[in-house]
């Protein structure tokens, strides 16, 4: 299982995200541009001391992604989530090795990528009026349900 962040905008949510990524034992890719620099503060600060232990890849474009994934033991799968669009998120059957990828937090994914990837994830929202959730909660939210349906949490905590 991978998270993949494509041009993040907001350094903490990507500090969480790093920080669940690290609890949880799953690689994080970054998409460029990126919304800040690598080294920000509040980026760093939201990580807490837990960046040595992320397995993080920065990529310089989706291109670039594409081709470090293809080199990957098990085949990967592209997820795409979407706060409008795909399978609910507890009726979507992840598989091992799914590349999890969610979008900016003020634009989402770009169009290309949902028209190339047929696999679609969304996080059912009961209330009309809220639009979305914030990005490093949809990842938790995400990741777990992922993790918990292929068995990567087996052994890990108490059931």
């Amino acid at each position: 299982m991978r998270l993949v962040l494509y041009q993040p905008e907001i350094p903490p949510n990507t500090g969480n995200v790093a920080r669940l990524c690290a609890a949880l034992r799953t690689p994080l890719s970054l998409i460029e541009p990126l919304g800040f620099k690598i080294d920000d503060k509040h980026l760093k600060r939201a990580g807490l001391d837990y960046w040595p232990l992320v397995d993080l890849s920065v990529h310089a474009h989706w291109a670039a992604f594409e081709a470090a994934v293809s080199t990957v033991v098990l085949p990967t799968r592209i997820v795409l989530t979407s706060a409008r669009v795909g399978t609910p998120v507890h009726r979507f059957a992840f598989r091992p090795g799914d590349a999890i990828v969610l979008g900016q937090e003020t634009k989402g994914l770009p169009e290309f990528l949902l028209e190339r990837y047929p696999d679609h994830v969304r996080i059912p929202i009961a209330c009309a009026g809220v639009r979305s959730l914030n990005m490093s909660t949809a990842a938790g939210i995400l990741l777990f349900e992922a993790l918990r349906q292929t068995g990567g949490l087996a052994g890990d905590l108490d059931d």
